[in-house]
């Protein structure tokens, strides 16, 4: 079969007036007719690794004229919110022999591996150069557009604020419908992500902090506050906002995408207001 590249991302340059850049890396739709010849189980082993609609629901907070860079490549290819060296050895010939982390560990690396639902996903391992290729198809694309992004913000207001968007699996009422992650209070300053929940509660919704999710290599590689770039990532509880069969938009939709425009706004607002009580430099 001939093999296709894998989707770059989609990148929605700046429209607006807010330091506020989206990352959605989990949402991608476009499998190419030889990664479900690859799989054991055909797309429907492989479809619950996306974050659904999340794309779709950030609409609204798009409509701010915010830029976003959406990964179009399914998860299942390659997760950019995983590093470079998150490899599963059961993913990859020759994998290096360093310890990849408790993620990949767990089967869902750089390559996802293995599910606790549909067990081994693919019927061979990757050769290294077939890892660099969908690396360099869609993995670094991702990245290089959200440091541009970054970096043109950051030239233009200053201190600059990236939310990285997914969604979690439906966890019922009792448990806080959105998770706020900050590695612990190191890639965002305690203000920015205190106004964050804040925000969410004035919506009426709970609000969980680092617990079950501290966010991933996204917020963690791109999240330096110390130099004016915070980083966030918000899960969304996917039983919030999607129908009964977790593919389609449910009565929670309309609300959810609210809230990520209010966010959006709020936050970015936020860091506006700072940079315009900063003292000027002396001439």
């Amino acid at each position: 079969m001939t093999r296709s590249p894998l989707s770059p991302p989609l990148l929605l340059p700046a429209a607006g007036g807010l330091p506020v850049l989206l990352s959605i890396p989990h949402s991608g739709r476009e499998y190419p007719r030889w990664l479900l010849a690859e799989s054991r189980r055909g797309l429907a082993a492989l479809e619950p690794l996306e974050d659904p609609l999340v794309d779709r629901l950030a609409w609204r907070a798009i409509g701010l004229g915010v830029p976003t860079v959406i990964a179009r490549a399914p998860r299942a290819a390659i997760d950019c919110n995983r590093s470079p060296e998150e490899i599963d050895p059961s993913t990859i010939s020759m994998a290096p022999e360093a310890d990849p982390g408790p993620r990949a560990r767990g089967g869902l690396g750089l390559i996802p591996g293995r599910t606790p639902r549909d067990g081994e996903l693919w019927r061979r391992k990757l050769s290294m150069a077939e890892l660099e290729q969908r690396k360099a198809e869609a993995w670094t694309p991702y990245h290089q557009a959200v440091e541009t992004g970054l970096e043109q913000l950051q030239r233009r207001f200053g201190e600059v604020l990236l939310l990285d968007c997914h969604s979690m699996p439906a966890r019922g009422a009792k448990h806080p419908p959105i998770v706020f992650g900050d590695r612990h209070a190191r890639t965002s300053a305690r203000w920015l992500s205190d106004l964050a929940r804040r925000t969410v509660e004035e919506q009426g919704l709970r609000v969980a902090f680092n617990d079950p999710y501290a966010g991933g290599w996204i917020v963690e590689h791109h999240g330096h506050p110390q130099a004016g770039v915070h980083a966030l990532q918000i899960e969304i509880d996917r039983g919030h906002y999607l129908d009964a069969t977790m593919r389609k938009p449910g009565p929670g939709f309309a609300r959810l995408a609210n809230l990520l425009e209010i966010l959006a706004r709020a936050l970015g607002e936020a860091l506006l207001g700072r940079a315009a009580n900063l003292p000027a430099a002396a001439e």
